[in-house]
């Protein structure tokens, strides 16, 4: 008899053909598969194990296992030959609001490529934190696995979409809820954060202006970001193009309290010459 067939994509992980891992095998390999399905995923809306196999250089019997424990995650939904993204429950009520999946949408692949920016920033072991959005949700789609990360948000949707997420920490402030983006919001938010230390804190904002600064079209939302910012020592802003030289009517932080802004590569040289004279690295994606 000849000798068994072994798929060699297999070996590097499992460290023999019977799938029993070699001493100090790696897993970052399988890490960088996740991030890149569930990256493939939010682009298109489905997976098929053929196409992933190929494009990521891994075997069908990987794959399929990949996307198993991405759905014991809770991160997609299993389909015959493949998977389909999956929305948490809590959204549903908000299906046939017209508004907000205006909201959504709008800017939706400039979001998912700026979310993907931001969170490549991050640094294992960080303590982040991210203000409510549409943008920062992005960010939080694309938290890289098993890095040890604290998440520190006073949204009520980033941390349902993050309780699946066993490798991540995550601290919700108090606060009375808006309902706007299921923000916490008021004294008790603010005061909860008093001892927190923030590495890196990602700002979503309605608007950005080089003079004013960033801005919130509500009061109690900008006065928390406003705390988060004096708790961080990395402040970056996650703004498509359309929130560029917009000043809502609350005030967060100057342009100069900012080390860094993500936006997407439509935005124009003038839109952001304000930002980068003001000493905020610009970054287009």
């Amino acid at each position: 008899m000849g000798e068994p067939v072994v798929d060699r994509r297999d070996v590097s992980e499992q460290g023999s053909p019977g799938g029993k891992p070699s001493p100090g095998a790696s897993s970052g390999k399988q890490q960088l598969r996740l991030t890149a399905i569930l990256d493939k995923l939010r682009h298109f809306g489905a997976v098929n194990v053929d196409e992933l196999s190929a494009e990521l250089g891994a075997s069908l019997i990987t794959i399929r296992r990949d996307l198993d424990q991405l759905e014991r995650d809770g991160l997609l939904q299993r389909t015959h030959g493949g998977a389909v993204s999956i929305e948490p429950l809590f959204y549903q009520p908000f299906k046939n609001d017209l508004s907000f999946q205006a909201h959504l949408e709008k800017f939706a692949e400039e979001k998912r490529r700026i979310g993907r920016a931001a969170a490549a920033l991050i640094q294992a072991g960080e303590t982040i934190a991210l203000t409510p959005g549409t943008t920062t949700l992005e960010v939080i789609r694309s938290l890289p696995f098993n890095q040890n990360i604290t998440v520190v948000s006073n949204t009520v949707n980033i941390a349902m979409e993050l309780s699946k997420r066993k490798d991540v920490n995550v601290f919700v402030t108090g606060g009375h809820l808006r309902g706007d983006w299921f923000s916490l919001v008021g004294p008790t938010a603010i005061q909860s954060l008093q001892n927190i230390l923030i590495h890196t804190l990602f700002v979503g904002v309605d608007g950005m202006d080089s003079k004013w600064g960033t801005s919130s079209f509500n009061e109690e939302e900008a006065s928390l970001i406003a705390a988060m910012i004096k708790r961080s020592r990395r402040k970056i802003a996650v703004a498509d193009r359309s929130k560029l030289g917009v000043v809502a009517g609350w005030r967060i932080c100057e342009a100069s309290d900012l080390d860094m802004l993500i936006t997407d590569v439509q935005a124009s040289d003038e839109s952001v010459a304000g930002f980068e004279n003001s000493g905020v690295e610009v970054m287009r994606v």
